[in-house]
């Protein structure tokens, strides 16, 4: 067994462990990948201040999210497919988001329906709803999410239309993946993989097939996604839908300080300030960047999580201290789910968590609620001097 220190030993396991197509899926963004590569490198232009003799006993990474007790501020992401990076992938993930004490988001397009992982779990999770044309299908959804529990629904607003990935294109992606010769080649090198795919029968959209009429097969699947994201969006239709939840809805997809107020007036109980990991709009601030200012924006009126570009607990620090409620992990968990399955995420948050843990001692902090701009040197131009019109 090798010895995990960082996410980056998980990293490198998954890469050896899950068929390229799946692989290129998570490590990729769209068309140049500018933003997808910022999300990262940006966190490490901010500083972090040292201090000393400050008593450090008594520490404790508990925090809330959207009134939830969480044990640390960070989330699982919703991440699409991730069935297909391990055998009943949702299912393992969300066991251990559970046993660690932190919210697990199911993605609409999870290979696990809502009610596989229900069934498979004691503690409620978090849904998370792209928003269909299909009226009918996208209340069917949010029923669904009500029945199985779900304690908070998360909206994602930032894919009216796909940005263009271009590695997903050129390997053919699908769930099942289509046997071309590539793809059998790439798999027979992948032998652990496919014997625990052939262990499950969980292989395909699990919260579309079987609850959309004519969706039967993978041809008819995808053209039904492709063509289903709804272009006509806008607030009203997200006001309609935060009415159609009783609990907390969480908004993501926030990158503009105007649309974070916004979010606001429709009753948001939280926004995610994201841009999709980078595959959407290539070419955007990352994450961190946009922080600031959409934090400027709403004040202390609206809770504010950050996805996008989080590797480490040093990572979750930093953004927590430029004002962050929580923050959630995508790549990261998927790298230990494609790499050692249940144990691989709980591996990955144990590592975030003693990360965390650590640097808030060496910057003199015990408590989340401590954490502040004032333990970091951030640049004077961090978010940019940019222009607009």
């Amino acid at each position: 067994m090798p010895v995990i220190t960082n996410i980056d030993d998980l990293k490198r396991i998954y890469a050896r462990r899950v068929p390229r197509m799946f692989h290129d899926y998570c490590e990729s963004g769209s068309w140049t990948e500018q933003t997808f590569r910022e999300n990262v490198s940006d966190f490490d232009l901010i500083r972090l201040r040292q201090r000393v003799a400050v008593d450090m006993a008594d520490r404790s990474t508990a925090s809330s999210m959207v009134g939830e007790d969480v044990a640390m501020p960070v989330a699982l992401a919703p991440v699409g497919m991730t069935g297909m990076q391990a055998a009943d992938g949702e299912i393992k993930a969300a066991r251990a988001a559970e046993r660690f004490g932190v919210p697990f988001t199911l993605s609409t397009m999870s290979i696990c329906s809502i009610e596989d992982v229900a069934a498979h779990t004691s503690k409620p999770f978090w849904f998370q709803l792209y928003v269909m044309q299909d009226e009918d299908y996208v209340d069917r959804l949010i029923a669904r999410a009500k029945e199985a529990k779900c304690s908070a629904l998360v909206i994602t607003l930032d894919l009216q239309i796909l940005g263009q990935r271009h590695k997903d294109l050129k390997n053919g992606l699908s769930a099942p993946p289509k046997l071309t010769l590539s793809t059998m080649a790439d798999l027979a090198t992948k032998w652990s993989w496919g014997l625990e795919m052939l262990g499950t029968k969980r292989r395909q959209f699990g919260n579309i097939v079987g609850h959309v009429k004519g969706v039967s097969d993978p041809a008819s699947l995808m053209s039904w996604i492709n063509e289903q994201f709804d272009l006509t969006l806008d607030w009203d239709k997200v006001k309609k839908l935060r009415d159609k939840w009783d609990g907390p809805v969480i908004l993501k997809g926030i990158l503009d300080a105007e649309d974070a107020k916004a979010a606001l007036a429709v009753g948001a109980d939280a926004i995610v300030v994201s841009n999709h990991g980078g595959r959407q709009l290539d070419g955007a601030l990352s994450s961190i960047r946009a922080l600031p200012s959409i934090l400027d924006a709403v004040g202390d009126r609206i809770e504010v999580h950050l996805d996008g570009g989080i590797r480490s607990g040093q990572d979750v620090l930093k953004a927590v201290a430029l004002g962050a409620k929580g923050t959630y992990i995508g790549r990261a968990f998927v790298y230990g789910l494609g790499a050692m399955g249940q144990k691989g995420v709980s591996t990955a948050l144990d590592v975030i968590r003693k990360e965390l843990d650590t640097t808030m001692a060496l910057c003199g902090r015990r408590r989340v609620d401590e954490l502040d701009r004032d333990i970091l040197l951030v640049p004077r131009d961090f978010e940019g001097t940019w222009q607009t019109g």
